[in-house]
């Protein structure tokens, strides 16, 4: 069985650490698996593990808009979060599912049962580039993984009632591309899906057979203090800086 998790915090940063804290309380008590579902009531900019802030966003319009910008524990690209973004994570175990024996392998798992799960609700579901979700060929969610010995982070979005115009407004045109996206800009290369957060989140439950426990949650206290800070400089000037 896996643990079922419906929580947002209204903190961009306790929303991004408590996926690490999960995944940190699984491999440090070989706990159990879980999937978590949140949604941010706030816009702000995640960019992968591995990414440089000057080359991933438009800074100017950041700092205008106040928006933040944080970085996961995990890879993959940069992504704008907030109202209208699912976010789904898993939390799974390397042991119990053969599945999972590298990162390659993980991605097409996964992937598979969310095409699954979406595909009885939805035609023209694929799994395109290294892990995206496309709807007749127009990404609607993105992807990535973190993993420990025992257990691995994978989670990604859902883009079901978002503003795909503040994906251009604040991101900067990505420095890798996969072939199928040929060149589009965001605004034609995304799209939501025309299904509700319920009947995903309602999919994703089915497929994994996630259930609700009295499990708590663990603490966040020590994330939030070495990591999670915002990244977005005071100004364009101080970009150099805050790298």
């Amino acid at each position: 069985m896996i643990n079922l998790h419906d929580v947002t915090f209204p903190n961009p940063a306790e929303n991004l650490a408590l996926d690490e804290a999960l995944l940190n309380h699984a491999e440090e008590n070989i706990g159990e698996e879980s999937l978590r579902f949140w949604e941010s009531p706030t816009d702000f900019i995640v960019l992968g593990v591995g990414n440089k802030i000057e080359q991933e966003i438009n800074s100017e319009a950041c700092i205008k808009q106040s928006i933040p910008v944080l970085k996961r524990c995990s890879g993959g690209g940069s992504v704008v979060q907030g109202p209208g973004c699912l976010n789904y994570s898993l939390i799974l175990s390397i042991q119990k599912r053969p599945q999972l024996a590298d990162i390659t392998k993980t991605t097409q798992y996964i992937l598979a049962q969310l095409k699954e799960a979406l595909s009885k609700h939805l035609d023209g579901v694929d799994i395109k580039g290294q892990s995206d979700l496309t709807l007749y060929n127009k990404k609607f969610s993105g992807n990535a993984q973190r993993r420990k010995r025992h257990y691995v982070l994978f989670h990604g979005t859902f883009l079901i009632d978002f503003d795909i115009t503040k994906i251009s407004r604040y991101l900067a045109p990505p420095p890798k591309q996969p072939e199928y996206r040929q060149n589009r800009p965001h605004s034609d290369f995304v799209t939501n899906l025309p299904i509700t957060e319920d009947i995903i989140k309602q999919a994703l439950i089915q497929q994994w057979h996630a259930k609700k426990t009295n499990t708590k949650l663990p603490p966040l206290t020590s994330l939030l203090s070495s990591k999670y800070a915002d990244l977005r400089p005071e100004s364009p000037f101080d970009m150099i800086q805050t790298i």
